[in-house]
């Protein structure tokens, strides 16, 4: 049965106007309906999917208290997802379809968990620098969000995420410290850095952000969210001594990256091409998925399947 959203266009804004917070079908448009919808699925699918890449890298573990600790972030995300697709179940979305019955490729994620997590090193990386993607554009979310359930619902998720930035960092500054563990280290950084720079999507320039920012889905724009996050991570890494190509240009106070970008990456051998290409190359790349996508997809939806 079709879900109906009850107000007007004028009657949402007003609302918001008014700085009341939406809580509930009875106070959406089918516009604001159709766009809470979008961006919950993507903040769930991209939690669900983490906890089948970061159970990969799990297995690298090097002791089992370790393991232990990967695993309790794999809870938290799933949790995470939960809270997405359970909010979806509130606002008409048929659940199991959404998560169950879907095509792999109709997932909405960022392509770099489509990458294989395949170390101890990529996971921990992984917590540095996926985890301060994720926690970037969620603390904007709860702060600007005007859908309540999901606002309130976040002030638990952005704690959780701190920890599992907080496991990421530390094991980075760990292994920056061992000359062989940086070395392997800055090789799996060489590749993660730039595909979280892409984590943010399309720059302003290109990207049309409209209803998403009206009516307070998000409070910034991609570049300025790519922004926030280049300044945790690149003084983060200068801290210990790794290399990243970005830095802060005084003149223009703002960070700038140093190497070609968007470029061709190649996702099974985890290797950038060097060279200059454009979003449209880039779009592709992302809707053709990456070569963990259908595997994740399947573990997720065997139990369901059979």
């Amino acid at each position: 049965m079709e879900v109906v959203a009850p107000r007007t266009e004028d009657e949402v804004r007003a609302h918001l106007a008014a700085g009341k917070l939406v809580e509930g079908l009875q106070h959406m448009s089918p516009e604001y309906l159709k766009g809470i919808r979008r961006i919950l699925t993507v903040s769930a699918d991209t939690e669900l999917v983490s906890a089948p890449a970061y159970l990969r890298a799990a297995s690298h573990a090097p002791a089992l208290n370790n393991f232990g600790s990967a695993v309790s972030i794999i809870q938290d995300e799933l949790a995470h997802a939960h809270i997405g697709y359970r909010l979806l179940g509130d606002l008409g979305v048929d659940m199991p379809a959404l998560i169950y019955e879907r095509e792999a490729h109709a997932f909405k994620y960022p392509y770099a968990f489509d990458v294989p997590l395949d170390s101890w090193y990529e996971l921990v990386l992984a917590n540095a620098l996926y985890d301060q993607a994720g926690f970037v554009l969620l603390s904007d979310v709860h702060q600007s969000s005007t859908f309540g359930p999901w606002k309130r619902a976040l002030a638990k998720v952005d704690k959780e995420e701190t920890f599992h930035l907080r496991h990421g960092r530390t094991w980075v500054k760990k292994f920056a410290a061992d000359p062989d563990h940086k070395r392997k280290l800055q090789a799996s950084l060489d590749w993660m850095f730039i595909l979280t720079l892409e984590w943010f999507g399309l720059p302003d320039e290109r990207k049309k952000h409209g209803i998403q920012l009206e009516y307070g889905f998000k409070g910034k724009t991609n570049d300025e969210l790519r922004q926030d996050w280049m300044g945790h991570v690149v003084p983060f890494m200068d801290e210990v001594g790794l290399d990243v190509p970005a830095h802060f240009d005084e003149e223009a106070q703002r960070y700038v990256i140093d190497c070609p970008f968007p470029q061709q990456f190649d996702g099974e051998k985890k290797q950038w091409g060097g060279v200059e290409i454009g979003w449209d190359e880039v779009m592709t790349r992302w809707k053709g998925r990456g070569p963990m996508n259908e595997t994740y997809v399947a573990k997720l939806q065997k139990g369901y399947r059979g």
